[in-house]
């Protein structure tokens, strides 16, 4: 996994812009600690940080590749699963490659099929191609969006990164944070293609940029499509049995250390068996797994609307199970509150985050398995692939008017957001932002012909749990890991699984009653019987009081150094009142809210963004 960034210019002369693309680069560095590089022409600059995990010695980058008429050059970021079969047909064609990456592989299938050559990857991956022969860029993203990318204008051309810190290097660089970009900042969903920093975009998931003297232009290459399913129950359950066996297959390719990550739920614990099974046939060792738990949480466990049971007897038995290397990476609550990894996580994400101690558990998860391994198997995609999470079955979301977490998740968050000036709450109006980002939502789903009202309704709230709810956490996920070094691999998000199991109908889905209930048949003969019947439970959340109090003292010492720019958004009143709060009574949106302007802080000492309400 790597750091991708660079320049292109009609209006200027790059070749004496090394520095400026040096700096764009070393952003990310903590992409790509293993080599770096860059490529400069006169109209265009290519800068590479380098994460190795497929052949070492040959995939150095900026790559390039002599093509009939110029050379075509190229900086790439991710991993292309089948590039074994993309290379077996590119040296059928004629071509010759002389390295055994899947980067040479991407370069030599943009010279044999033009910009046609995205629809035939299959991985996450972003990356960027300068085709010489016509001073034309290429900028390209994955289907699911699990690689970064966005870009800004600037006169005369563009400029691009993995993450907006490689842009905000540039020295055209706008700081700038208006109405628009706090309503995508204070809201759970983001629109696509929304970055908050003024002038910045992302590039959508499933899209193509191109970028010539006429200027940018976005291209859809792949969105999810509604299909007849023809296949019926056990078929069903056989195909997606053999899907996830290959694609975990597929993934479980690198010539670094790899692991699994284990919470001892049932997304976690297939990949894992199926990993685990994989490692035998093949003769190797048991895989590696790591979970994520803290001191003194068995003694601290509350039973929650969304989690029932804590993660480590499942992980246990789990690991017992399978047979696998486990290991528990506790985290003291303590460590949570250091200032420096509130500072880490925000800088990951260039933003702040709604998350809190969810983000600063993952880095410092994240930070502790980059000590073993390069590469981790994670289980994201599943709950909005299979319907996973409690809100799927919850009548508000099956009404609609609004999008589905929101039934469940709603009010914490307009608690949390209580934190705003009066002022400001009323010039960013967020619940009529996100009024107008679900009908625009709706708008863009996808409908079969003929299709049940149930059944066109659960295909739309899929649709939004892919289009709109998955996105922000495979960002958090692809962020929290590359702040680390760490390549994060999600087989849920492979697109043939995607498309197959998107258009299986809802009543094959719940067939038996459950959430995820085609996903458990297909697998269910691999997990121990504790772990099949598991209900649904979210990545875990401090439970310690001392973390909220702690919350509450951090928050007094930002109140008493009275940051300017903070308290343009911060309502001090809102504050004071949070700050006094008995911590063991401190409620969800409350915490959610100090957690909130904690990460703003910390935000504005990194960014020093221009705040501007208009």
């Amino acid at each position: 996994m790597c750091g991708i960034a660079g320049w292109v210019s009609f209006t200027h002369d790059l070749t004496r812009q090394r520095p400026v693309l040096d700096a764009m680069g070393a952003t990310q560095s903590c992409r790509g600690p293993d080599a770096h590089g860059h490529w400069l022409s006169r109209h265009a600059g290519l800068a590479h940080r380098r994460l190795a995990v497929l052949d070492l010695p040959g995939g150095a980058q900026p790559m390039t590749v002599r093509a009939p008429g110029g050379d075509l050059v190229i900086s790439y970021s991710g991993e292309v699963y089948n590039h074994r079969e993309l290379r077996e047909t590119l040296v059928a064609r004629g071509h010759s490659l002389t390295t055994r990456s899947d980067t040479e592989v991407v370069l030599h299938a943009y010279a044999e099929w033009g910009d046609g050559f995205a629809a035939r990857l299959n991985g996450m991956f972003a990356c960027a191609i300068w085709d010489t022969r016509t001073e034309r860029l290429i900028l390209v993203r994955d289907r699911l969006g699990v690689k970064p990318l966005c870009y800004r204008e600037v006169p005369g051309g563009i400029v691009f990164g993995s993450e907006p810190k490689a842009l905000l290097a540039h020295p055209g660089a706008d700081r700038t944070v208006d109405a628009d970009g706090l309503r995508e900042l204070f809201q759970l969903t983001r629109s696509p293609g929304a970055a908050v920093w003024r002038g910045l975009r992302e590039l959508p998931p499933g899209s193509l940029l191109t970028v010539d003297r006429d200027g940018p232009r976005e291209h859809v290459y792949w969105r999810l499509q509604a299909r007849e399913h023809a296949d019926d129950l056990p078929t069903t359950v056989v195909r997606v049995r053999e899907l996830l066996e290959d694609t975990v297959a597929r993934q479980s390719v690198a010539d670094v250390p790899l692991c699994a990550l284990l919470s001892g739920g049932l997304d976690s614990t297939a990949l894992t068996a199926l990993a685990a099974a994989g490692a035998r046939r093949s003769g190797a060792g048991p895989v590696r797994t790591f979970a994520v738990d803290f001191t003194g949480s068995a003694e601290s466990f509350r039973t929650t609307e969304l989690r029932e049971t804590p993660d480590g007897p499942y992980v246990r038995v789990a690991a017992r199970h399978l047979g696998t290397d486990h290991h528990d990476i506790v985290l003291d609550p303590r460590a949570l509150t250091d200032p420096a990894v509130r500072h880490a996580t925000v800088a990951a994400r260039d933003l702040p985050g709604a998350l809190g101690d969810l983000d600063l558990s993952l880095y410092l998860l994240f930070r502790a398995v980059r000590r073993h391994c390069t590469v981790a198997v994670s289980g994201e995609g599943a709950d909005e692939l299979f319907g996973g999470y409690a809100w799927f079955d919850h009548p508000a979301a099956r009404r609609g008017g609004t999008f589905p977490w929101s039934a469940l998740l709603g009010a914490v968050e307009r608690e949390s957001l209580a934190l705003l000036r009066p002022e400001v709450a009323h010039r960013l109006r967020l619940a009529e932002h996100l009024a107008d980002q679900y009908a625009d939502a709706v708008r863009r789903a996808p409908r079969l012909p003929g299709e049940d009202d149930e059944e066109a309704r659960m295909r739309l709230i899929g649709h939004l749990h892919l289009t709109r709810w998955l996105p922000s956490l495979l960002e958090r996920k692809d962020r929290m890991s590359m702040a680390t070094g760490l390549e994060v691999r999600v087989p849920f998000c492979d697109h043939r699984l995607v498309e197959y199991v998107f258009n299986t109908p809802w009543h094959m889905k719940s067939f038996d009653g459950r959430e995820k209930s085609l996903l458990r048949a297909a697998v269910r003969d691999l997990l121990p019987a504790p772990v099949a019947e598991r209900r649904k439970s979210p990545y875990p959340s401090v439970q310690d009081p001392f973390y909220a109090q702690a919350l509450q003292d951090t928050a007094k010492h930002i109140a008493a150094e009275r940051n300017d720019t903070l308290f343009t958004l911060v309502d001090n009143g809102w504050l004071t009142r949070a700050m006094a709060v008995d911590p063991a009574a401190l409620d969800l949106g409350t915490r959610h809210g100090l957690e909130r302007v904690l990460d703003l802080a910390a935000w504005i000492d990194l960014y020093e963004p221009h705040i501007t309400l208009d």
